[in-house]
């Protein structure tokens, strides 16, 4: 087996066990602190383009969870108690910043504060690819950064 499919079928087993259940007490963990996360500009479409390969990636690394298309319903939504973000829902999408989105992917939903199964992708994904992802959620979103 190659090294990126046991990578993701060892995140979707995580989130499938994991399940993103709150705690015990039902309550959020506290997000960390922003002067805890490196500053990242906010990129412009016209800065990191949506290529053929950004599609690949996100096929390959998001669309587990989102979908295909974004919409949220990949293979592994049902079975997470947390459901994936709706990447075509402009109205929850277009209240965040590229910054927000980027970090999301980055460093995971723990982060930015949202469900601890968003994995940070950090370590497996350069700065430019995150950030040509963020330019492809906003393509599916057909929104524009708040």
């Amino acid at each position: 087996m190659n090294r990126d499919l046991i990578l993701i079928l060892g995140v979707a087993l995580m989130a499938i066990l994991a399940g993103c259940e709150p705690d015990a007490a039902d309550e959020k963990p506290s997000p960390p602190t922003v002067a805890s996360a490196p500053s990242v500009p906010s990129p412009t479409p016209r800065m990191y383009p949506v290529t053929a390969a950004t599609r690949e990636t996100y096929q390959f690394y998001c669309a587990q969870c989102h979908g295909t298309k974004g919409h949220g319903n990949g293979i592994n939504a049902p079975y997470l108690t947390v459901p994936p973000r709706d990447h075509t829902k402009a109205d929850y999408l277009e209240t965040r910043t590229d910054e927000h989105l980027f970090t999301a992917i980055q460093q995971g939903g723990l982060a930015v504060g949202r469900a601890p199964c968003m994995p940070s992708w950090q370590h497996t994904l350069d700065e430019n690819t995150m950030h040509s992802l963020v330019s492809y959620i906003r393509e599916l979103c057909q929104c524009e950064a708040l």
